[in-house]
């Protein structure tokens, strides 16, 4: 999921890859019922459903792109559309330069105008321009079990390897990239990691992990040889210190990091320093009402810092307003 640059002041225009974010306040509080922006509880494949969305792109326009799984598409919606658009894919699941295979997640790469894609079950890392009537993409990197992804605002590109357990740093051209966080092989120490899925980086290039099958957060600072547990740790559970299989992550101007809880159907944020997490949406049991989710993937912030969570097998994205 896409990072997040924090330095421009509301009102400026963006000047660089990511989207744009005023800080969130630390008392900040959203909303328990969500609203349903994108999609529903049936999936499908018109413009207007989804079929089990994985990554989400927030950009500083209201406008929303996500990886539609099941569908091998990424599709954009704009706030307040009935309808999305398929940007990239919809030609059925294949290796094609025309076709997705279960994409997992998207940015929009704002200096070259076009999407990066985790093209997971082909394993590879696409781009694919943003102009109308662009009818296929290019291979950016190949051979990678890649699941999440993000750019920070000097274009170094980040990326999850979960049969590798790390996460490499690209230079835009670089095909072989170098490890910043894991390829330790699969593990639990410090320096390790198990199925890395998806991450977040700062303007200091500090990377955030999340270790799904450790349950935990990491987070690696430049240039180290180990990370730091920043969130779970305790093994897998649904008490405020655990964690179950997180996926989306983003981090504020606080250093409070956010986290799409799956397996605990919910989303939480731990306070920097802090032992364990605050609910701040779900947890109130499996379920496609509107404070509840049935498997949380994506997680992200808009301009004015709402939330916007993936809610992977009720098809739909939810937003939850800040209160």
């Amino acid at each position: 999921m896409g990072s997040v640059n924090t330095d421009t002041q509301m009102g400026e225009a963006p000047k660089d890859t990511a989207t744009v974010i005023p800080g969130i306040p630390a008392n900040a509080r959203w909303a328990q019922d969500g609203d349903t922006v994108v999609g529903g509880s049936v999936q499908g494949n018109d413009t207007n459903r989804l079929n089990a969305p994985f990554g989400l792109f927030v950009d500083d326009d209201q406008m929303i792109v996500i990886a539609d799984y099941l569908n091998n598409r990424i599709v954009q919606w704009k706030m307040g559309d009935a309808n999305g658009q398929v940007v990239v894919g919809g030609n059925g699941n294949g290796n094609g330069l025309h076709q997705l295979n279960n994409p997992t997640d998207v940015l929009i790469d704002k200096e070259t105008d076009s999407f990066i894609i985790c093209d997971a079950h082909n394993r590879r890392v696409v781009r694919w321009p943003r102009r109308n009537g662009t009818k296929q993409g290019e291979i950016f990197i190949n051979n990678i079990d890649c699941w999440g992804l993000t750019m920070n605002d000097q274009r170094y590109l980040y990326v999850s390897d979960g049969e590798k357990h790390e996460v490499r740093r690209y230079q835009i051209g670089d095909k072989n990239g170098t490890i910043v966080a894991g390829g330790l092989g699969n593990g639990s120490s410090l320096g390790q990691l198990n199925w890395p899925t998806y991450i977040f980086v700062d303007q200091q290039q500090t990377l955030y992990v999340a270790d799904n099958n450790n349950h935990r957060v990491m987070k690696w600072n430049k240039d180290a040889k180990e990370g730091i547990i920043v969130a779970g740790g305790q093994g897998q559970g649904n008490a405020l210190t655990q964690l179950d299989g997180p996926m989306g992550l983003f981090v504020d101007t606080l250093d409070t990091l956010y986290v799409a809880d799956y397996g605990n159907h919910r989303a939480v944020c731990w306070p920097k320093g802090e032992k364990q997490g605050t609910l701040i949406a779900g947890e109130n049991g499996v379920g496609s009402g509107t404070n509840q989710f049935y498997g949380l993937i994506g997680l992200s912030f808009d301009y004015h810092s709402n939330l916007y969570v993936v809610d992977c097998w009720n098809h739909r994205v939810q937003r939850f307003s800040l209160q």
